[in-house]
């Protein structure tokens, strides 16, 4: 879910719910953040479920499980984590939880400095 303000009538039923399964790990949790924000992914793995369709709006069709890819920081400071569908590789972004994984937040933050896309001998010629 994007971080944009919803109605409670477009909302999906199994949302409104107090809690939902985990799509990847089988963990019950809580809609609400234990900062009291609403959450939309697992605290523990970070994975969500496809439910909204970001591009056309309302419910998606495609109920695929989303694998969280990369973090990005707004230019507020916020952190948002990115999401990828197996199923339509849509992606989309949420806001972090206080309570979220943070091995698993800094894991993915690094991921692009231990694993550049380039020789790091390149940097010895400099």
């Amino acid at each position: 879910m994007s971080s944009t303000n919803r109605t409670r009538s477009n909302i999906p039923n199994t949302a409104l719910a107090g809690t939902f399964t985990c799509a990847w790990c089988g963990l019950t949790v809580s809609n609400a953040a234990g900062d009291g924000t609403r959450r939309n992914h697992c605290p523990s793995c970070l994975h969500s479920q496809h439910v909204l369709d970001h591009v056309e709006g309302g419910l998606s069709a495609c109920q695929g499980r989303m694998s969280a890819i990369s973090v990005a920081v707004l230019r507020t400071g916020d952190w948002m984590v990115i999401h990828r569908c197996v199923r339509c590789d849509e992606l989309t972004s949420s806001p972090i939880c206080a309570d979220d994984n943070q091995l698993i937040l800094m894991r993915m933050a690094v991921r692009p400095l231990a694993q550049p896309p380039f020789p790091l001998e390149a940097f010895g010629d400099l």
